[in-house]
């Protein structure tokens, strides 16, 4: 079958979707797609497949295995989140929040999506990143090896497994954590609430629990000029803020204009 002749007949999904399932299936460019090449059967066999499991609500992210996010590329699956654009400004933020940091720590990593991304833009920096789940861990570690860059990817709760000689020498701590309350779960998009790791999502009854833990402990790591980005619910900016006044934690709101991030630090003014 011919590729343009089989995008045209494909009406069940968006038609940047279908593109891109079908550059999955066959593994060429959507340029030549368009254009119109004869496909083998396994390829139109295999694209028919991948609709029907995009039909089914499975992210299409999932389905191609990999998302761009910032400068980078990583995998992703079910067993790490799917990078979204608001954690791509809180990228920028944090990097525009300081010039040349030494040591960064990224908590909550997931598929590692921060942490590379800044090693990336800070090649110098001596970059940690933790995350409780070892299957995250396990997907960081193979995203760092893909984007050859030099991460130190650990498992544990937050701070705790961190190196000892960092305490009070971190520059820049980031985090997208999470900050869904357990009543907001039903009210998520299917294919996030049935495909998306819970974990990574319920932070608890409220919502800002892991954030709170962050801004009690983030002083013992901070270094003198030291500062905290975080992603945050948009329904508790006034919270976040209360648990980072310590830090002069300010609120930012994302590009639609909704309170999605916390930034704060030890010095007077960001």
């Amino acid at each position: 079958m011919n590729s343009s002749e089989l995008l045209r007949s494909t009406s069940s999904l968006p038609e940047h979707e279908t593109r891109r399932l079908l550059v999955a299936a066959t593994g060429r460019h959507w340029t030549e797609l368009i254009l119109g090449v004869e496909l083998e059967a396994d390829d139109v066999e295999q694209f028919e497949t991948l609709v029907r499991r995009r039909l089914d609500g499975e992210p299409l992210q999932y389905i191609e295995g990999t998302a761009a996010f910032g400068p980078i590329e990583v995998i992703v699956d079910p067993r790490v989140l799917i990078p979204r654009p608001e954690t791509e400004q809180l990228f920028e933020l944090a990097c525009d929040a300081i010039d040349d940091p030494k040591v960064i720590v990224d908590l909550c990593t997931g598929s590692g999506n921060l942490a590379i991304a800044l090693k990336h833009r800070f090649p110098t920096a001596i970059v940690y990143a933790t995350d409780l789940s070892p299957d995250a861990v396990d997907v960081a570690r193979e995203n760092a090896r893909r984007n050859r860059l030099d991460v130190t990817v650990l498992e544990g709760d937050l701070f705790e497994p961190l190196p000892d000689h960092v305490a009070g020498r971190v520059d820049l701590i980031v985090s997208n954590p999470p900050y869904i309350a357990e009543h907001e779960r039903e009210g998520l998009p299917e294919d996030v609430r049935e495909h998306e790791p819970v974990a990574a999502l319920i932070a608890g009854p409220v919502g800002d629990e892991v954030l709170a833990r962050i801004a009690e402990s983030a002083p013992e790591w901070l270094g003198p000029d030291g500062v905290v980005v975080c992603e945050i619910s948009e329904f508790l900016g006034a919270e976040v803020a209360a648990h980072f006044a310590g830090l002069g934690g300010e609120i930012r709101r994302d590009l639609a204009g909704k309170e999605r991030f916390v930034i704060a630090s030890r010095r007077i003014r960001l």
